[in-house]
């Protein structure tokens, strides 16, 4: 497979260029007449770097854009408004929009992992926060990862550590400055704060939800719209999401050249994600034990139908043909 180097510099010039005006409804087109596809990722995340490597695999007819944002609920809300027409993004988003009764729907997994529970020097087991201050970010997948941990081990998240609620992107500074004792975190926190001397501390993955966390998505409108493009969209996805499976040197080397982060820290990071694109019973049962955590966190008001969020005709379209 071609390298992606020429072609992030490509998405990057067309971000600039680009215009919010989505594909399902008024369609727009380059100047070869080529649909212009639309898709959100988050700035600087190496789980959820795959739209990075879509232009490579596009279809005769289809190129993209990339539009980056801030976080997962950005991303959900600029695909159903229609200001993008895919976004890669965490499943909890797409889980509190379907709650809420927009119209999301998720037709790819993307990469499992990408969390982790990570502490200073010394500590090992989860029992060992014990009266600890352990950072988290509120609503996140990582803090029903935590609950959960902690609950298998007989503790109470709620009165047997200190809960700190940080911004992800504080975790590791604030572990480094002892502000916090221990964290549980997304990439790229984890890694950061390993390569400055932290411990994981435990897994974040022995729980019912396990390594469930970024899918592919977009709307149930695009989906009866078009479906064809939808499927054209999912192909590129799976291709790319096993390139970087394939070639984690190449994905993490993408990730750099792409967003100037140190290379040891996207190094550290992509060992801890899996990219996926199949969504298997397992993989519906860990979505399913996500959105009964959230309900039990009163993330979310009403448990949406996992057959109505979750659309497996283009995977599996995919592995059939």
């Amino acid at each position: 497979m071609k390298t992606s180097r020429t072609l992030v510099a490509l998405a990057t010039t067309m971000l600039a260029a680009a215009s919010l005006t989505a594909c399902s409804g008024d369609a727009t087109a380059d100047a070869d007449g080529n649909t212009i596809v639309k898709v959100g990722t988050l700035k600087g995340q190496p789980h959820l770097y795959a739209p990075y490597f879509y232009e490579e695999n596009a279809p005769e007819g289809v190129t993209f854009e990339i539009v980056t944002f801030d976080t997962s609920p950005d991303i959900k809300n600029a695909v159903v408004s229609g200001s993008i027409d895919f976004g890669v993004a965490g499943v909890p988003s797409a889980i509190s929009g379907a709650s809420a009764g927009q119209d999301v729907v998720v037709v790819a997994a993307a990469a499992d992992g990408g969390s982790g529970i990570i502490g200073k020097e010394g500590l090992e087991g989860v029992e060992s926060l014990a009266g600890l201050k352990v950072g988290y970010p509120k609503g996140s997948s990582q803090e029903i990862l935590l609950r959960m941990t902690l609950d298998q081990a007989g503790m109470d998240a709620d009165s047997d550590v200190e809960l700190v609620n940080l911004p992800f992107s504080d975790m590791a500074s604030a572990l480094a400055a002892g502000r916090i004792d221990a964290f549980s975190s997304a990439e790229l926190g984890p890694s950061t704060a390993l390569q400055s001397g932290a411990v994981q501390v435990a897994s974040p993955y022995e729980t019912p939800v396990g390594k469930v966390n970024i899918g592919l998505y977009t709307t149930g409108a695009l989906i009866d719209e078009d479906p064809e493009l939808v499927q054209d969209v999912v192909d590129a996805h799976i291709a790319a999401t096993e390139h970087m499976a394939d070639d984690p040197a190449d994905w993490a080397a993408g990730v750099v050249d792409t967003f100037g982060i140190d290379a040891a820290v996207v190094d550290t990071a992509v060992t801890n994600i899996w990219p996926r694109w199949e969504i298997d019973a397992e993989y519906t049962d860990q979505v399913t034990a996500l959105i009964g955590q959230m309900a039990g966190l009163k993330q979310i008001e009403s448990e949406p139908d996992v057959a109505t969020l979750i659309d497996t005709t283009f995977v599996d379209a995919h592995a059939s043909s």
